[in-house]
């Protein structure tokens, strides 16, 4: 096959709404595509569990006693605290090596980083809303967050 009958070929894939094309005989071979494969994203929505247990199944209603065991909300720790905005992972540091962001008893400014939460490739940072003491350090580092999962108990100063 010459030049001149390889760009018909071409122009032929281009003008029509074909998106592959493929032709084999003895002597040759020719393959042409057009266009790129689609790229999927799946994006995980807010958990709709207030306390996401490890390890929790839905609890049959023939077991109530255990169902009240089960369904009891911990109990609430003195502070506040600063919750996660997004599903993503904490990082407690801003590299494997350095030194975290904020340590129990330390106490942070308005607007200081108190971690990162990656999501998607992106590292956003979580600042503190008030000048605060940090009481308790809630995930590990590299732990996976949900929406509103608590990552630090603070003390409003």
């Amino acid at each position: 096959m010459d030049i001149k009958d390889l760009k018909l070929l071409i122009k032929l894939v281009t003008e029509t709404d074909i998106t592959e094309f493929e032709m084999d005989n003895s002597d040759e071979k020719i393959i042409i595509k057009r266009g790129q494969k689609p790229e999927y994203v799946t994006v995980a929505a807010p958990a709709v569990q207030q306390y996401a247990l490890p390890g929790y199944q839905q609890v049959q209603a023939a077991a109530p006693a255990l169902a009240a065991a089960v369904s009891a909300a911990p109990a609430a720790e003195a502070g506040d605290t600063v919750d996660s905005p997004i599903v993503g992972t904490f990082y407690a540091a801003p590299g494997p090596e350095a030194d975290p962001y904020v340590t129990v008893g330390q106490i942070v400014e308005k607007g200081q980083v108190l971690c990162i939460v990656e999501a998607m490739k992106l590292m956003n940072e979580i600042e503190a809303e008030c000048k605060c003491k940090i009481l308790k350090v809630c995930k590990d580092n590299a732990q996976a967050v949900e929406f509103g999962d608590p990552l630090f108990v603070i003390q409003k100063l």
